[in-house]
């Protein structure tokens, strides 16, 4: 038995409960602070992928000019502010005619925050930064990318599915990419009954940059970007 090896001391209840209070009011001004910051950029687009993907990568390259479309459209650009098809989205962004946002994550490792954010929020915590993805798009776009593509891909088609937000555009950039997925989709989630046949109609699956922005505008055609007094109550509630 190795006698050098000792457990951390254990911390006091009393002090651990009170560490826990604190952390509530540091999460509440990530969400104040972020509300504030963003609340005037709309309409906007969020655009996830991969913090993984070279600038040489067809991927990255295609990011690019989406991003730079949807901005010299009008649209600010929202991306997650670290490396690889964030970075992307960001350029793109940059040097198109509408703004580039950064909703940077604290990581230990592989995040840092890319040169092209003309506004530049940061968290500490996932939770609070996904609800700013969610709370301040109009649509969004999904490039490929790893599990935390998956997850930000999820939690939106959950919410729109569940009705706790608006219906919006979700797009899946690269049916080659996202092929797969979506046969899975249809085969074993719709054949098994675990969504409805309705639920496949909330993704869209495009491969051309221009096609990106029309069905984003297709959308919208019949009713505007600014969200109904219904549909600000629900973001209220995210």
């Amino acid at each position: 038995m190795n006698n050098d090896l000792k457990l951390p001391p254990v911390q006091a209840p009393e002090l651990m409960q009170s560490k826990e209070s604190w952390r509530v009011f540091g999460i509440m001004s990530e969400f104040v602070s972020a509300t504030e910051r963003l609340r005037d950029i709309h309409p906007a687009v969020s655009i996830f992928g991969s913090a993984r993907t070279p600038h040489d990568h067809p991927y990255y390259q295609l990011t690019e000019e989406i991003s730079r479309l949807l901005s010299d459209a009008g649209f600010t650009v929202i991306s997650g502010g670290g490396p690889g098809i964030m970075e992307a989205a960001n350029k793109g962004a940059f040097y198109g005619k509408s703004a580039s946002v950064g909703l940077n994550i604290q990581l230990p490792h592989e995040q840092h925050n890319n040169p092209y954010q003309n506004i530049s929020q940061s968290f500490q915590h996932f939770f609070t930064r996904k609800v700013m993805f969610v709370k301040f798009a109009s649509a969004y776009v999904v490039m490929p990318g790893g599990f935390g593509t998956l997850d930000e891909l999820m939690e939106a088609l959950t919410l729109v599915q569940t009705g706790k937000t608006r219906r919006m555009p979700i797009i899946l950039v690269g049916s080659h990419f996202w092929g797969g997925l979506m046969e899975w989709i249809k085969t074993s989630l719709l054949d098994e009954k675990m969504i409805s046949l309705g639920d496949i109609d909330l993704i869209q699956v495009i491969d051309e940059p221009e096609q990106v922005v029309a069905a984003i505008f297709k959308h919208y055609e019949t009713r505007g970007f600014e969200p109904s007094a219904a549909e600000r109550e629900l973001q209220l509630n995210l």
